[in-house]
């Protein structure tokens, strides 16, 4: 398809992002050579590297020397929060992992259903597991995929939608606070509420242990 010559620059990021919104070219995927580009937006190379230098300020590139320029990020916001929460400090993600996941709790206990129900019981059980094990690494994994569920259980497309793009800085801040308290995975009791409240559809019951584990986490970093 051939670009028009007005804007050509921006038409050509825009094309690319579009291409990287629709999951055409995946994060951590590696982008078509410079020539193929080219050739397939029918502009000249010039013009194709002042649009990839756009995309890499933005935060959807990454240009490695010597490899190519690779996808980095879904979205253009999805870079603009990860730069943002990757200069905040932990207590001030938890803050904002509280607001979302409250009313998460909130929607889930409302709105889910036996599937939101299979998933979540099946993520706590993995949690217990990786606790029982002494897997650190494996705890962190199955506590954001029962945050994950929580948030789908809402069935609120935008809720979730933000709360995907938040996933890395996320497991950043869980990492903070495991690794301020060794030996301990967690708060496994403040999570089976959680889950047994949506179960029980008792959206307060599921924002009161939102705010538990939120409060121990907080001490957890506070005392470190």
């Amino acid at each position: 398809m051939k670009v028009g010559r007005s804007s050509l620059v921006d038409q050509v990021a825009g094309r690319m992002e579009s291409l990287i919104d629709a999951g055409e070219w995946p994060v951590g995927e590696r982008i078509p050579t410079e020539m193929e580009l080219a050739d397939q937006f029918e502009v000249s190379r010039n013009t194709l590297r002042e649009a990839i230098r756009a995309l890499v300020h933005a935060g959807l590139l990454q240009t490695r020397q010597g490899s190519g320029t690779y996808v980095c990020s879904s979205s253009v916001l999805e870079a603009a929060i990860r730069k943002r929460v990757g200069r905040a400090d932990v207590l001030d993600t938890l803050e904002v992992r509280h607001a979302l996941e409250r009313e998460a709790a909130l929607l889930a206990a409302v709105r889910r259903n036996a599937e939101n129900l299979e998933e979540l019981r099946s993520a706590l059980h993995d949690c217990r597991s990786a606790i029982k094990a002494g897997d650190g690494q494996a705890y962190l994994t199955a506590d954001l995929a029962l945050h994950r569920a929580v948030v789908r259980a809402s069935h609120n497309p935008v809720l979730i939608d933000l709360y995907g793009h938040l996933t890395d800085p996320l497991e950043s801040s869980i990492r903070k606070i495991l690794d301020a308290s060794p030996g301990q995975s967690g708060s496994i009791p403040s999570h089976e509420a959680l889950v047994e409240a949506i179960a029980d559809q008792d959206p307060e019951r599921a924002m009161e242990a939102v705010h538990a584990y939120i409060a121990e986490f907080k001490d957890t970093l506070l005392n470190e």
